[in-house]
């Protein structure tokens, strides 16, 4: 496992850290898979575990904590989110502050995950959606600057909303925000355009989310693929979106370098970019495991292939179905 500095905070982050939305809002989750996954994890070198209050209203965090407790001798690095008080995700340019994250409400979440992952601080406490007109209103700093004078609170995140990497800059100038997370793939290259570079001026750490697109950059969705309806992915994957999908990623095995795996492609080209400090794959199975931490190698991709990666890149924007 190779580990990289995560901006001004100095913590030394496994470049490969582990998603845990695949416990809530997925089908065919399994408690003691999920455990035996994370325990192999860290034995692994994984030392970095991104969660949210969101994921089963808090069962995601309180797997956390135990995982944290099991581990009491080691550094596991504890992300999580404080849900949108009007629970939609993501937000929109018309929610006020007032709507979504006012003081107080910032205040109880950060008690309930600091409840649930049995700490006392949280390492990495980030806003589950994010709107950037909301920069310059000070009930948030408030907020945030009481948390951090209480220890309760290490370091200050952003969940980026989906396909809108540029709505948080104005916020980040602020210097109150210590990291962001933000859909960064093969696909969803945009980031580097406005978002990256500002990271990089301000020592802001990078943690890059939903490198599979959500499962097309696996490989494995074909056009007739259905989710069951309780999986969010059936509100995701609509016609429209997985037909251009599976488009996309089948243009892309055209390009895939010999011996190399469609997954295995999607994560080294995340870390190919000195710009991310970790990545954040759900792995709720051994085999995901094993596979998405073998991407740590240290190696780089040659200068040809990550030229042909440049080409596909997909611009998005949000939509009714992108959530």
């Amino acid at each position: 496992m190779q580990y990289r500095r995560f901006g001004r905070t100095g913590w030394n982050i496994s470049e490969i850290g582990y998603g845990m939305w695949g416990l809530a809002g997925w089908t065919g989750s399994d408690r003691k898979e999920t455990d035996d996954s994370l325990d192999l994890a860290v034995a692994s070198g994984v030392n970095f575990f991104d969660t949210a209050w969101g994921y089963g209203e808090g069962l995601s965090e309180r797997i956390l904590g135990e995982l944290i407790r099991r581990n009491a001798g080691q550094k596991l690095y504890a992300a999580t989110k404080i849900p949108p008080k009007n629970r939609q995700w993501p937000s929109r340019p018309e929610f006020t502050l007032d709507e979504v994250f006012p003081a107080d409400y910032i205040i109880e979440y950060t008690d309930k995950s600091l409840q649930n992952l049995g700490t006392e601080q949280i390492d990495l406490m980030q806003f589950h959606v994010w709107e950037d007109a909301w920069a310059g209103q000070d009930e948030w700093k408030e907020a945030v600057q009481k948390l951090t004078e209480q220890g309760k609170v290490a370091a200050w995140g952003i969940s980026i909303n989906r396909w809108e990497p540029n709505n948080a800059l104005e916020t980040l100038k602020t210097g109150l925000i210590d990291a962001v997370q933000v859909i960064y793939n093969i696909f969803d290259q945009a980031p580097e355009d406005q978002l990256f570079p500002l990271c990089r001026q301000m020592d802001i750490g990078v943690i890059a989310r939903v490198p599979f697109d959500e499962g097309t950059l696996t490989g494995t969705l074909t056009k007739e693929t259905v989710f069951p309806k309780d999986d969010w992915r059936s509100t995701y994957f609509v016609p429209e979106n997985l037909n251009a999908s599976v488009d996309h990623a089948e243009a892309l095995r055209a390009d895939l370098p010999g011996g190399m795996t469609m997954p295995e492609l999607a994560l080294r080209f995340i870390l190919n970019n000195p710009d991310v400090h970790t990545t954040i794959p759900g792995m709720r199975k051994l085999p995901h495991v094993k596979a998405n931490v073998a991407a740590s190698d240290g190696s780089k991709l040659s200068p040809e292939v990550a030229s042909k990666l440049r080409q596909h890149r997909w611009d998005r924007t949000p939509t009714e179905w992108s959530q």
